[in-house]
Parts: C-alpha cells; sequence; structure tokens
C-alpha cells in the first residue's frame, strides 16, 4: 500500500469446490486481493456440519501457516481482508464474522459501509441484542440471523435483512450448506463470480482474485443481485430493485488491481489513458516523467507516450516494510516518504521532472515527496494527478475522514494547492477527461468525492461529522499541520 493513500475498506473472497483445498484457495485469493486491505485477515470453512474460523490482525501470510491451513478442511470456504472505517481497529472486528442461530451458524465477509449502521444498531440494541464487535458487518450478520432463526430459510433470511441496509456493501454469507454473494441495489463495491473446474464457483471482489487460484470469470454480479451456490449449482435471485448505477469510480483510479478488469475493462489500460488525457490537458516542458511507486506507474507512461517525454524510474519504493500496528508521532508520519521511498540523485539530478501520480487526498505526503525530489536535484518538478481533486469525504466504505483533511477542500484553487505541496506546476485530472479515458458514461459511477453528489442519502448527522470546515481556510503554509496523509 502506498503511504498517505485513500484507503478502501476490505476484500471479500468466497469459493464452493467439493474435494478441493478451499482453505488453500481462499488464502491464495486473499493474497491477491491484499492490497484492499492490510490490517487484519480470515477465513470461515464449512465441511457440511459445521463452521470454524481462523481470523487476526496482520496480512495474510502473517495471520495463516501451513499447519493452520492443513487443519481448515471443508468443501467451501469465506474469506476477508480489511481496513477498519467503521468500529476500530481490534481483532474482535476483524472478519468474516460468526453468528449462530437455532438452524446452524453463519459467517459473513463484507466490503464496504452502511450509511444507517446506527440505527441499525441502535435498534438491535433495544431489542436486547449484545454485539461484541463494532462493525456495520456484525450488524449485517445479527440481522440475517434473527430472520435465518424465524424463518430457517438462509435465502429469504439475507433478502429480508438486506432491505434494511442502506449504503455500499458486497457481501459473502455462507451456512453450513450454501455459500451466497450480493451486492447493493447501486453496486458501490465490485464483487465477481468464476467458475472452478466445471463444478466449482468462486466469488471474489476483483477478477485478480479469480486468475490466482485458476478460475474463469463468469460474469459481474448485478447490482442488488444475489447469487446462491450449493450442490444444485448457482442459482441467482433479485433481492431488491436495482437503483441508479454507482460504482466506485475510484476501483478504476486507485483501488483495484491493475490487472483486474471492471465493466469488461482492463484497468492498467484505463489508467494508461488517464495519462494520455493529462498529457493533452496539462502539458510540460521537461525531461524525464517518473511514477509514484506503485499506483502512478500506468498513468506515468501513458503521459510519456502521449507527450513524447522519456519514461524513467527515479523513486525506488521500499518493498519490505509490513504495515505496523504501533502508532507513529507526527514526526515520524512526516518522516514516512523517506522510509518507503528512495530518490535516486544520479537521475533526478538537474532534471526538469514531470511526477505523476493518481491522486492527492490530504495532501501531508505529497509536500514530503515533492521536498525529496528536489532534495534529490531535480531542477523543476511538475505534479500531474490522473484524479480531479478531491473534495468531499466518503461515507461508502473508504478512509477519507473528514472535509477539513482533504487538502482540495481546503484550499480554493489549483494554484493554492500547487503552492501547498511546493511543486513548479500542478494538474489535475478533468471529469470529461478521466470518463474519456475510462471510456465508459458517467451514469454509470459515484463521483461523490468530487462533486458531493452522494448516490445513496446519508442522515444529516452522519454527514455533518465529515463536513465541518474551521470557519477560517488554512494557508498554503499551514497544510503540514493538517491531520493524516495524502
Amino acid at each position: 500500500m502506498r503511504l498517505g493513500e485513500c484507503r478502501e475498506e476490505c476484500a471479500v473472497f468466497g469459493v464452493y469446490a467439493p474435494g478441493e483445498d478451499v482453505a488453500r484457495l481462499t488464502y491464495f485469493g486473499l493474497f491477491a486481493l491484499q492490497h484492499r486491505g492490510q490490517e487484519s485477515a480470515g477465513i470461515a470453512i464449512s465441511d457440511g456440519s459445521g463452521i470454524r474460523a481462523h481470523a487476526q490482525m496482520g496480512l495474510v501470510q502473517q495471520v495463516f501457516d501451513e499447519e493452520l491451513l492443513r487443519s481448515l478442511t471443508g468443501n467451501m470456504a469465506i474469506g476477508h481482508t480489511r481496513y477498519s472505517t467503521t468500529g476500530s481497529s481490534y481483532r474482535r472486528n476483524a472478519q468474516p464474522v460468526l453468528d449462530a442461530t437455532p438452524t446452524g451458524a453463519l459467517a459473513l465477509a463484507h466490503n464496504g459501509n452502511l450509511v444507517n449502521s446506527q440505527q441499525l444498531q441502535q435498534e438491535l440494541l433495544r431489542q436486547g441484542t449484545v454485539l461484541e464487535a463494532t462493525t456495520d458487518s456484525s450488524i449485517m450478520a445479527r440481522l440475517i440471523a434473527q430472520r435465518l432463526a424465524a424463518t430457517g430459510d438462509i435465502e429469504a433470511a439475507v433478502a429480508e435483512a438486506s432491505r434494511l441496509w442502506e449504503g455500499a456493501y458486497s457481501v459473502a454469507v455462507m451456512t453450513e450448506g450454501k455459500l451466497l454473494a450480493m451486492r447493493d441495489p447501486n453496486g458501490i463495491r465490485p464483487l465477481c463470480v468464476g467458475t472452478l473446474n466445471s463444478q466449482g464457483y468462486v466469488v471474489a471482489s476483483e477478477t485478480c482474485g479469480l486468475n490466482v487460484v485458476g478460475a474463469e470469470f463468469l460474469r459481474e454480479i448485478e447490482p442488488g443481485e444475489m447469487v446462491v451456490i450449493d450442490g444444485g449449482g448457482l442459482r441467482s435471485v433479485r433481492v431488491v430493485p436495482a437503483g441508479r448505477p454507482a460504482m466506485c469510480v475510484f476501483e478504476f483510479i486507485y483501488f483495484a488491481r491493475p490487472d483486474s478488469h471492471i465493466y469488461g475493462t482492463l484497468l492498467h489500460e484505463a489508467r494508461r489513458r488517464m495519462g494520455h488525457q493529462l498529457a493533452q490537458q496539462h502539458p510540460a516542458e521537461a525531461d524525464l516523467v517518473i511514477p509514484v511507486p506503485d499506483t502512478g506507474w500506468p498513468a506515468a507512461i501513458g503521459f510519456a507516450e502521449a507527450s513524447g517525454i522519456p519514461f524513467g524510474q527515479a523513486l525506488i519504493k521500499n518493498r519490505y516494510i509490513a504495515r505496523t500496528f504501533i502508532q507513529p508521532d507526527q514526526r515520524q508520519r512526516e518522516l514516512g516518504v523517506r522510509l518507503k521511498l528512495t530518490a535516486m540523485r544520479e537521475v533526478l539530478g538537474g532534471q526538469r521532472v514531470v511526477v505523476v501520480d493518481d491522486s492527492i487526498v490530504r495532501g501531508t505526503t505529497k509536500r514530503a515527496l515533492v521536498a525529496l525530489i528536489r532534495r534529490a536535484g531535480a531542477s523543476e518538478i511538475h505534479v500531474r494527478i490522473a484524479a480531479p481533486p478531491y473534495r468531499y469525504p466518503c461515507f461508502y466504505g473508504v478512509d477519507t475522514s473528514d472535509r477539513r483533511e482533504l487538502l482540495a477542500a481546503r484550499l480554493d484553487s489549483v494554484e493554492d494547492i500547487r503552492l501547498a505541496i511546493g511543486a513548479d506546476t500542478l494538474g489535475y485530472q478533468t471529469v470529461d477527461g478521466l470518463l474519456e479515458a475510462i471510456g465508459l458514461p458517467r451514469e454509470l459511477f459515484c463521483m461523490a468525492c468530487f462533486d458531493g453528489h452522494y448516490p445513496v442519502a446519508v442522515p444529516d448527522e452522519v454527514k455533518a461529522r465529515k463536513f465541518a470546515l474551521e470557519a477560517s481556510p488554512i494557508s498554503p503554509a499551514a497544510t503540514s499541520k493538517i491531520a493524516g496523509d495524502g
């Protein structure tokens, strides 16, 4: 994960494959999806007579070892990697979530965020329900478990519970005999399904999760659709009416892996075309185009292709820094760029450089990055950003906190942002250029982070907490005091 980015909540993976080593398949699937969350990892597995689970804080390879994988036997499994956006960063909030009912256990893995989780939690508390975890995912599991206890039918239980959920959710639910996967009516978070060895099925947040286990992509799960997988194969159930399509546009810009496909589009190619658009919109007289590792690479390649400026590698990423759960102080945060990136003086010395990155969110690390490149001897630094200005917080599962931490919301103009990060010039992608690069109409996407138009209504009390801005705007020189990084 690149230091200082906006972070997407988690990844979901599920497999139904009698006769296969489903625990190991899930491990590999989660490994491929690790970029979506590095805080915790977990696998729940069913052998037809019960569900066992293991989830801990840490990366997939830290949480699971060979002995543990051998002990997890069954014919289907679901898995999860997490970065917390609701609930705290504790072991009890690691997923999959387990819940028990008189008809058997269930497990749930969730990607996204409910905007009405507080209301649902309060209703459960009024009923006397005790929730051990503090995530909206645990609330979702409890609502399903209540209805499963009443009806004995997991399909009906998921369908009824989902009608209470408002917001973003791509979920995998597993009982002792069935695997179910579902997306919210707007399809804000991705979810797809593939076939495995003619008789098995795999569901995953991204197609890269299918590829790593040898599954063949079948299709994306539709907004409002639930797929049910059991011994009878795969069935589709329309659970809630589909709403306006609202796939998070940042899946195309940053979140999803470049080798994944969404809406039939290879994300590497879409990001390369974003670089083409940037070169047309914001040309620069320069000697070298360099990417910010790793997510700036495709757009930087595209910028170099379209501009004719040579492409080079001048920033080296330390790939052996695992996520730490020791909270650094502010000085350590500000020095984090030096820990993760090294600038090569031999490449940058005396050069006019175009630095291409996917986005600017909080701004602190971009300022440190520009300073790092300038200390390495670059004579001019022209920053080009593949996304439009990020002005509004997300309520659907992205860790962008509140507006006071978003640089483009705090400063009045691109010139002010340029001064804040210390670049010689700064150019952002336009919304039209972004859509041209993606090759799909605006009506398919949620772009609330750019324009503040939220596809799912956000309760006023929830929105108010993230929308507060201090009365007086900050000066560019004061941006280093903004909390967080980005």
